[in-house]
C-alpha cells in the first residue's frame, strides 16, 4: 500500500479517537481553542508565556474554556469572579489535585500537596493538628522565626557590605524554621547535613519548574509512614522555596525603588526602633510596610495558574459538565492583575493596598496562596516570615545596588508553573 495512503488513514484514526473523546456523552466541556490529534493545543500556547495565551483565549471563549495539553483536557478559569465560583463556593467539587507527573515520580501521589482523596484528607487533618502541637500559630513559633531573623542579620553582617548573591541567605533561614518545627531544632548555615537538605530542595523544585504534560496515573494516597515522609518533603519544599523567592524578589523591588525601602525604614525607626527585634504586633501599627508585602506577592505572582486542581465529581458548572477528574487551571494572575481592582496592575505600586487615610486595605483579589480548600497549608508561617525576615533585615542594614536603580532588571522568567526573579547582587550596609 502506498505509504501517503498508511499515513492519511492513521492520521484519519487518530482523528476519529479525539473526536470520540470530545463526544457529548463525555461531558459538555467549555469551549476553547481547536485542538489538533495528538498534540492538542501545544501549538497554539506560548510556552515562554502561557498566561498571555490564556488571556488572549479569554477574550475570544469567556472566563471559563478548555485548552488540550496533548490529548487531555484542562479547564482554565480567568478571573476573579469565576475563580471565587469554583473554588470557594463550590470548594468541595473543585478540591481534587490534578495530575503532576513529574511529582508523581518523586513523592507517589503521597505528602499532603500532590494527594487526593480520602488520603489526602486525612493527611492535612493530621498535619494542621501536628503543626498546631508543634506551636504553629503560636507565640513559640513567632519567637522561632524572631530567633532565625537574628541569626540571618548575624549571617549578613558576615558579608561586611560587599556583593553578595543573597539566595543563600534567604533558603537558609525559611528553611531552618521549618527544621525548628519539625526537628525541634535548627542548624549553623555551614552545617553539612543542612547544606545538603537545601541542596535537594533546589534540585526537586528545578524538577517541579519542569514541563509536566506526559501522563501519569496517580497513585492511590495512603496513610503510611511513606506518606508522612512525603508530608515532612512538601512541608520543607513548600514552606522554604516560596518564602525564599518571595523574599529575594521583595530586595530587588525594594533595591529598584528605594523611596520605598526608605518609607518601611521610617516606620521601622517609629514603631520598633533600633534596639529591640520586630515582633507580630507591630505589624497592625505599620500599614505601609504591610502594603509593599502585599504588593509584592501580587507582583510576583508565584504560581501563575495555582498546581493543577481536578473536580472530584461529575458537576455542572455555569451550564457545562465538567466530568470527575477533569484537570482544573484556576489562572491566578487574572485575579493578582486584575484591573477593576488594582489601578496600575502591571506596576509594583504598595498603594493597592492602602486607602486614601495611608491605612492598610485588604482586597479579596489577594490569592498568592491560592484559595478554598486547597488554600496553602503555611499561609500563616509564610505571613509571619515575610513580615519579621523582611523588617529585621532593613532595621539592621541599609541596601546598596551595585548598578542604577533604574537600570535594575525585576523582569521575572516564566519556568514552568513558576514565577523565576532574575539573578543580582547587593551590598547590606550595616546601619
Amino acid at each position: 500500500m502506498d505509504p501517503a495512503v498508511v499515513l492519511a488513514l492513521c492520521l484519519s484514526c487518530l482523528l476519529l479517537l479525539f473526536l470520540w473523546r470530545q463526544s457529548p456523552g463525555r461531558g459538555k466541556l467549555p469551549p476553547g481553542p481547536t485542538p489538533l490529534p495528538i498534540i492538542g493545543n501545544m501549538l497554539q500556547l506560548d510556552a515562554k508565556d502561557i498566561g498571555k495565551s490564556f488571556t488572549n483565549f479569554s477574550k475570544v471563549y469567556g472566563p471559563v474554556f478548555t485548552v488540550y495539553f496533548g490529548m487531555k483536557p484542562a479547564v482554565v478559569l480567568h478571573g476573579y469572579e469565576v475563580v471565587k465560583e469554583a473554588l470557594i463556593d463550590h470548594g468541595e467539587e473543585f478540591s481534587g489535585r490534578g495530575h503532576f507527573p513529574v511529582l508523581d515520580r518523586i513523592n507517589k501521589g503521597l505528602g499532603i500537596v500532590f494527594s487526593n482523596g480520602d488520603g489526602w484528607k486525612e493527611i492535612r487533618r493530621f498535619t494542621l493538628m501536628t503543626l498546631r502541637n508543634f506551636g504553629m500559630g503560636k507565640r513559640s513559633i513567632e519567637e522561632r522565626i524572631q530567633e532565625e531573623a537574628r541569626c540571618l542579620v548575624e549571617e549578613l553582617r558576615k558579608t561586611e557590605a560587599s556583593p553578595c548573591d543573597p539566595t543563600f541567605f534567604l533558603s537558609c533561614a525559611p528553611c531552618n524554621v521549618i527544621c525548628s518545627i519539625i526537628f525541634q531544632n535548627r542548624f549553623d548555615y555551614n552545617d553539612k547535613h543542612f547544606l545538603k537538605m537545601i541542596e535537594k530542595l533546589h534540585v526537586n523544585v528545578n524538577i517541579l519548574s519542569s514541563p509536566w504534560m506526559q501522563e501519569k496515573n496517580n497513585q492511590p494516597s495512603k496513610f503510611t509512614f511513606e506518606a508522612l515522609v512525603g508530608t515532612v518533603f512538601d512541608l520543607f519544599g513548600a514552606g522554604t522555596e516560596t518564602t525564599s523567592t518571595t523574599l529575594k524578589y521583595a530586595l530587588l523591588l525594594l533595591l529598584k525603588h528605594p523611596e520605598v525601602t526608605a518609607k518601611i525604614q521610617e516606620e521601622i525607626d517609629h514603631v520598633i526602633g533600633r534596639h529591640r527585634s520586630p515582633c507580630m504586633q507591630d505589624k497592625s501599627h505599620m500599614p505601609y510596610t504591610d502594603a509593599v508585602i502585599h504588593e509584592v506577592q501580587r507582583y510576583l505572582d508565584l504560581v501563575p495558574t495555582d498546581l493543577p486542581h481536578a473536580v472530584t465529581c461529575d458537576i455542572k458548572f455555569r451550564n457545562y459538565l465538567i466530568p470527575k477528574g477533569t484537570t482544573i487551571l484556576p489562572f491566578l494572575t487574572s485575579v493578582l492583575h486584575d484591573s477593576k481592582e488594582f489601578s496600575n496592575p502591571e506596576m509594583f505600586d504598595p498603594g493597592h493596598f492602602l486607602d486614601e487615610s495611608g491605612n492598610f486595605k485588604k482586597s479579596d483579589y489577594f490569592m498568592p496562596f491560592s484559595a478554598g480548600k486547597r488554600i496553602c497549608l503555611g499561609e500563616g508561617l509564610a505571613r509571619m516570615e515575610l513580615f519579621l525576615f523582611l523588617t529585621s533585615i532593613l532595621q539592621n542594614f541599609n541596601l546598596k545596588s551595585l548598578v542604577d536603580p533604574k537600570d535594575l532588571d525585576i523582569t521575572l522568567a516564566a519556568k514552568g508553573c513558576t514565577s523565576v526573579p532574575p539573578f543580582y547582587q547587593l551590598c547590606f550596609i550595616p546601619v
